[in-house]
């Protein structure tokens, strides 16, 4: 059985989440996001009626929830496991993409927002991260953590992972990530019961 084809809605969600985690939201631009998904430019206007801020919100909550998917099937087997897969998913992109790429959910959070104005992708990103978080804490207690403990240890490895990730690219080298696996693995194990 095939699998069917992206529509074009979806191409230009998961370009426009490429591109972000390249260069950045605001050297994203509406049009470069068509072009890049092989879609028109008038398909692009009309799923996305709100412009760049609504296509921007949609990159990052695709993001997301890619991520979640991956965190929560892998975090069935443990929290070590989870970490291990959040890890090799950040290597594989880096790697993949010759460290021209990260996270768009990290891209779009750097971008300073207009003046008296939270965009709503900065408020989705704020969102992923609070999931990815909620994930690795729930694991964690599951396994034996304090809840106090779990919800800390999440936010680090989240934010240490977040922060790898950007290390990586500007050394052109996975060793950043390398090293806090190590250290990462030994805070949970420490953390749990099992």
């Amino acid at each position: 059985m095939t699998k069917p084809s992206p529509s074009a809605r979806e191409r230009i969600v998961t370009g426009a989440a490429d591109m972000i985690s390249r260069r950045g939201l605001n050297a994203t631009s509406i049009r470069e996001t068509a072009k890049y998904a092989r879609a028109p430019l008038g398909s692009t206007y009309h799923y996305f009626p709100e412009g760049k801020q609504q296509l921007a919100t949609e990159a990052v909550r695709f993001t997301g929830e890619w991520t979640a998917r991956c965190l929560r099937k892998e975090l069935a087997a443990g929290p070590v496991v989870g970490l291990q897969a959040f890890l090799a998913l950040w290597r594989k992109i880096v790697v993949d993409s010759d460290f021209r790429a990260g996270c768009p959910v990290l891209a779009v959070s750097i971008e300073e927002p207009p003046a008296d104005e939270t965009p709503t992708a900065l408020t989705a990103a704020a969102d992923v991260f609070t999931t990815w978080e909620s994930l690795l804490a729930t694991s964690l207690r599951e396994h034996g953590a304090e809840p106090d403990q779990a919800a800390q240890l999440a936010t680090l490895v989240v934010a240490a992972v977040e922060g790898t990730v950007a290390m990586c690219r500007a050394k052109r080298s996975t060793q950043p990530l390398d090293h806090i696996t190590e250290q990462l693995q030994a805070l949970i194990l420490a953390t749990i019961k099992d």
